[in-house]
């Protein structure tokens, strides 16, 4: 079931205002395509939409509130965590969305927190905003059409293919890569070869 139009005008009234127009266009497609994934893949499309909207909510925000907000809500960063300013904004929005939104649903709080890191054992709803997020209609990077072919086939296939090329991006630049996202690189490796 998706979301109501009201619902849906909420939801947009709180993320216009804090991104460039160029995110908050984002924002609305990996939204867009979140429910075409959750359907495709039997995801709550709901909070797939809700969380595809939210997603981004801090990125355009400047790193020190986000390290700010994630350090008031008591959430201790490691020293690669510190270093890796990227993923910030995904931790920082998953508090504001609880803090601020109050919206309670840990699936929709985790598919924010880890939706640039990815995890081990992500929910059905953390694959599809991950990979939504990479394949959303806006983005054009070189090979993006082979990810759309991919994450209609299969989810887990596809999330191999965006940590690999996302771990390529990172060493190539020798930024430090989290631990959650070699979790669910090895996770989803481990799910292809199993047929999982």
């Amino acid at each position: 079931m998706a979301l109501s139009k009201k619902e849906r005008q909420e939801y947009i009234k709180a993320i216009k205002p804090m991104l460039s127009p160029k995110r908050f266009e984002h924002s609305l497609n990996v939204a867009q395509e979140a429910v075409k994934l959750a359907k495709k893949y039997g995801a709550d499309e709901e909070k797939a939409e809700i969380a595809g909207l939210l997603h981004d909510i801090l990125k355009d925000t400047p790193s020190e509130k986000q390290l700010k907000i994630i350090s008031d809500f008591g959430i201790i960063l490691n020293n690669v965590e510190l270093s890796a300013k990227r993923f910030w904004h995904a931790i920082a929005g998953a508090v504001y969305i609880r803090t601020v939104l109050y919206i309670e649903d840990p699936e929709i709080f985790d598919a924010v927190r880890y939706h640039t890191t990815g995890r081990n054992n992500m929910s059905l709803l953390e694959k599809v905003i991950f990979i939504a997020d990479f394949i959303s209609k806006d983005r054009d990077y070189p090979g993006v059409e082979d990810m759309r072919r991919t994450a209609y086939k299969s989810l887990d296939k596809a999330i191999v293919e965006g940590i690999a090329f996302t771990i390529g991006d990172l060493a190539k630049n020798r930024d430090p890569i989290v631990i959650d996202t070699i979790d669910a690189y090895n996770d989803a490796v481990w799910a292809v070869r199993h047929g999982k």
